[in-house]
Parts: C-alpha cells; structure tokens; sequence
C-alpha cells in the first residue's frame, strides 16, 4: 500500500505518520491491490482533523474525523472507512445475477489476427457463446468490478436492450446504448 501523508497547519510527526500506516492495513484486506492512501492531518484551533482518501481497483473511498486527540481521530476515521468497504463488499456478495433464462445468448468471435492484415478472408479461431443478464447499470458496474473485467456487455433490465459498459482510461465508465426511434 502506498501511503501519503500531509501535515497542514501543525509539525511533522513521524510517530503520527506510522501510527496511520499501521492501522491503515487492516483495511487493505477489502480492497484488491494496487490500493494508495492519502492521509491529511489538520490542526484548526483544538480541533485535530484526520482526513483519508484510499483508491484501489475500481473504488474509492472518503472519511473525515475531527475531535481534540489526533490519535482518536486516526481510529475513528478508519472505523468509518473499515465500514464503507464491508458494506461495498457485501453488496458485491450479496448480489445474485438474474438468471440465464432472462437473458440474451450472444456469440463471441476471435479472429486471427493476420487474416485481417491482409485482403484475405479472416479465420475464426474460437467462438464463445454467452448469455447477457437483464441488469440495471449499477448492478453492471459493481459485476464488472467483481470479475475485473474492462467491458460488460448485458441486457437493460427497464428498456430489454442490449447494452455495453467499459471503463475509461480515466478510471471512469462509459455506457454505450443502442437509439431508440
């Protein structure tokens, strides 16, 4: 875990600093790796302020805790952290796929790759048939982050259209809808 660290408006501590990184571990089990962490440290008047940003694959999260300890504060904005990643991870478990019957079987083509360099014929070398789960959009992007993939392709589960979900270079995801006339 990369961990970064700022100190506004107070002195650098070291003892702070590994303080942080080491409660920050125990919540890198809910995250896949590669997982970076920013830590803010923030001293206003007697309030100390404790702010973390951890990004991992395909999720970020964000809590702030202020109180007149800034070890309790590093405790109690891991506690908020800790319980927004166990809830996206259940919601990941929980979620059970609409069943095969309700989707569109769909066929998945690989062709060579020098049939396409040239003006010949291309060669099907597999073909693979899946079945794309009537689901809303929200449902897609948390699948699609459960099986690590860069695309989706799945059924609107509110319009039955065959849609398509990929992530952005950005981090961001893109929805590609058929029109409707």
């Amino acid at each position: 875990m990369q961990v970064s660290t700022t100190f506004r408006h107070m002195e650098q501590s070291e003892a702070l600093k590994s303080y942080a990184e080491e409660k920050l571990e125990r919540v890198a089990k809910y995250i896949d790796e590669p997982i970076s962490a920013q830590v803010y440290f923030t001293v206003e008047k007697i309030r100390h302020i404790v702010e973390i940003v951890i990004s991992g694959r395909g999720i970020t999260t964000k809590a702030s805790e202020a109180t007149n300890d800034m070890y309790a504060a590093v405790d109690a904005v891991l506690d908020k952290i800790e319980r927004q990643l166990k809830r996206y991870k259940e919601k990941l478990k929980d979620h059970k796929p609409a069943g095969e019957h309700n989707g569109r079987t769909m066929s998945k083509k690989v062709f060579q790759a020098e049939g396409l360099e040239t003006n010949a014929e291309p060669v099907v070398i597999t073909t693979k048939t899946e079945t794309a789960k009537p689901m809303a959009v929200e449902e897609a992007v948390m699948q699609m982050d459960l099986l690590h993939k860069d695309f989706l392709v799945f059924t609107d589960a509110t319009s039955n259209e065959i849609n398509v979900l990929y992530r952005r270079k950005d981090g961001n995801f893109g929805l590609i809808e058929p029109q409707r006339g």
